[in-house]
């Protein structure tokens, strides 16, 4: 080993110490190697549990229930960001949306879909109706409430859909209707 600037009495303890460093790594895999060997599985001998599905909220509400939601043929899906929940926003156009709109921003005739499954859920839940005026909605899975302006949020096990119908006279209607369909999806 040739270090510029460096004189031999720092040369020996360096190589010493790689040489050290490389033992102790290749006698680490041999040890682990041959203890993993010998030491019998803590694990069942079935398919561990795999962790949920990813949220597809795409998945909850089809095209045809967002259509009816809104009284009027939709496009197909656009994905976008859910600005509460940090995850993915599916969001469906009616004509009266601008064709090329941000999906990323909620408007006029326009369904807007969220869906969070796992340990995550229930926080952001609860985090959510925590910072609107929260309005209990009864008989919609296992807690509900429509946030006193835009949205309806559900929580059903370890799923949590949020659901936006723009633009029509009945929101909260709208959003109860969507929501009893998707609690079999989520």
């Amino acid at each position: 080993m040739n270090l510029p600037g460096r004189g031999a009495a720092w040369r020996a303890p360096a190589e010493a110490g790689l040489l050290a460093m490389v033992v102790a790594l290749a006698g680490c895999s041999n040890s682990s190697t041959s203890q993993r060997a010998s030491t019998p599985s803590r694990q069942p001998a079935s398919t561990p549990a795999s962790p949920p599905a990813p949220a597809d909220s795409c998945a909850v509400i089809t095209r045809a229930q967002a259509a009816h939601a809104l009284g009027h043929a939709v496009g197909a899906p656009v994905r976008g960001r859910a600005t509460v929940e940090g995850g993915v926003a599916c969001v469906y156009y009616g004509p009266g949306a601008p064709a090329r709109a941000n999906p990323d921003v909620p408007l006029s005739d326009s369904v807007r879909v969220v869906l969070v499954r796992g340990a995550q859920a229930k926080g952001l839940f609860n985090d959510y109706r925590a910072r609107v005026s929260a309005q209990p909605i009864a008989g919609l899975g296992d807690q509900a409430y429509y946030d006193g302006y835009a949205s309806l949020s559900v929580l059903k096990g370890d799923a949590y859909v949020r659901i936006a119908v723009i633009g029509v006279p009945d929101v909260v209607g709208a959003e109860e209707q969507l929501a009893a369909k998707a609690l079999p999806r989520m």
